[in-house]
């Protein structure tokens, strides 16, 4: 496992202050905030440490309430909402400077058998045929500011592969609001169902709300433009790992009064589907 994902690893596994309490620290990713992925992943973590072992989350609804300090640390605190004989339900409020920034409810199951069926995973090209998300943003890196610049070329946790070759974020061309993007750990994991379901939701948020902006001839490097996320939902199916490639497809149907709706389907290499995304999220730009 790379230091970097290492690092990731123990920033989502969260210290115990009380029984139900957590404290969190944050990434600087280069914008000032904290990102919405971290926020999410962090939370279900929060909310898996209290939850029976051999019960697995399967739905997740959040709502991203205030912008997160990247300097200060995040409390969660979880509610054990109940404890029924097949389900299990959490709430989980992310505390900053004494204020409420985020929060989540989320379900967990005993594994049971039942009816199965799912969507087919569309054709793409693998992984191996695609040039990282750091190979066709080099380009351009030069152009970024250059706190954007170092974060753009730095190591990371994931290694992203996205089918799309988009155009100039500077001077975007109108596109399909749809993007396909192969994900992955740069390194092998435990075999642990909950680690791979919350580094999942930290990655679910990468290039997700962005996908709205896709047929508006604009990007998040737009000038004037606000972009952030409302709320994300995610569903997962059946068993994964995440450090084995898993496409993420997303797609936004709508976007009206300054918001942009965006879904996806996560699928594994040999095409099952093992999770459900959306989000909806603030697209506003200033002056427009």
């Amino acid at each position: 496992m790379s230091s970097v994902l290492n690092d990731l690893v123990l920033l989502l596994g969260l210290e115990r202050i009380e029984e139900n309490l957590f404290r969190g620290q944050s990434q600087d990713l280069g914008w000032g905030t904290v990102f919405g992925g971290q926020v999410l992943g962090q939370a279900l973590s929060a909310a898996v440490q209290t939850v029976p072992k051999e019960r697995h989350a399967h739905s997740l609804h959040a709502y991203f309430l205030r912008p997160g300090d990247v300097s200060k640390p995040i409390v969660y605190d979880v509610d054990r909402i109940r404890d029924g004989s097949s389900f299990t339900t959490r709430r989980v409020v992310a505390i900053q400077s004494g204020q409420p920034i985020f929060n989540l409810a989320a379900s967990f199951q005993k594994l049971e058998q039942g009816f199965s069926h799912e969507d087919a995973m569309p054709a793409v090209p693998p992984p191996e045929q695609l040039p990282s998300e750091q190979e066709r943003v080099a380009p351009f890196v030069m152009r970024l500011p250059r706190f954007l610049r170092e974060r753009a070329v730095a190591e990371r946790a994931f290694e992203l592969k996205p089918v799309e070759a988009e155009s100039d974020p500077f001077l975007p061309l109108p596109a399909a609001p749809i993007r396909h993007v192969w994900l992955r750990t740069t390194g092998k994991l435990p075999d642990e169902l909950a680690l791979h379901q919350y580094l999942l939701a930290y990655a679910s948020d990468h290039a997700f709300l962005t996908t709205a902006l896709l047929p508006h001839s604009a990007t998040w490097l737009t000038p004037g433009m606000q972009v952030a996320s409302l709320d994300h939902v995610m569903w997962f199916h059946r068993p994964f790992r995440v450090d084995d490639w898993l496409l993420h497809v997303m797609e936004s149907p709508s976007a009206h009064g300054a918001r942009g709706l965006v879904r996806g389907r996560v699928f594994t290499r040999s095409g099952q589907l093992v999770a459900t995304t959306a989000q909806e999220g603030l697209i506003r730009q200033r002056g427009g």
